[in-house]
């Protein structure tokens, strides 16, 4: 595990606590371009924008395509506090990001490693590194506590 995936995993982490604190599911993301410079930050935003693509990954996708003026981020990497889903794993493939770190994974809906691996499926015309389990107990225990606080609210009403 390389220093600068602790660094930026602990970026994600404070993207993903911005999440908690607006009463969204805790993903942070963080796109790296050239190994490191941070172009993008996000974080789950489907609960304030009421639309369920602003999911954290495809925030950074979108702002770092905008930033870079293209739709190729072949030189960046991409930092995620949780596995992404399959319409999160899909876009990095197709936006072509080299790598992807991710903290905890996903056992119910990852599409990276624990239910399928969209990014390094052989028959399509892109795979991505893939790096796993970076403070992968930090990562997953923000999504426990916010989920454990959510039932608690629940209760109450």
């Amino acid at each position: 595990m390389a220093n600068k995936d602790l660094y930026f995993m602990k970026m994600a982490i404070e993207e993903a606590k911005k999440a908690f604190d607006a009463g969204e599911v805790p993903v942070g993301a963080i796109l790296v371009y050239k190994e490191n410079i941070v172009i993008a930050k996000g974080y789950n935003q489907r609960e304030f924008t009421q639309n369920p693509l602003f999911h954290a990954e495809l925030i950074v996708i979108n702002k770092g395509s905008k930033i870079l003026k293209q739709w190729r981020l072949d030189e960046t990497s991409l930092y995620v506090t949780l596995e992404p889903c399959p319409m999160c794993a899909g876009a990095i493939v197709q936006a072509r990001i080299k790598k992807l770190i991710y903290g905890a994974q996903d056992l119910k809906g990852g599409g990276v490693s624990s239910l399928m691996n969209i990014p390094g499926d052989l028959r399509l015309n892109h795979q991505v590194e893939i790096v796993s389990g970076i403070l992968e107990e930090e990562c997953g225990s923000i999504l426990k506590e916010f989920f454990k606080k959510l039932r608690i609210e629940k209760k109450t009403d």
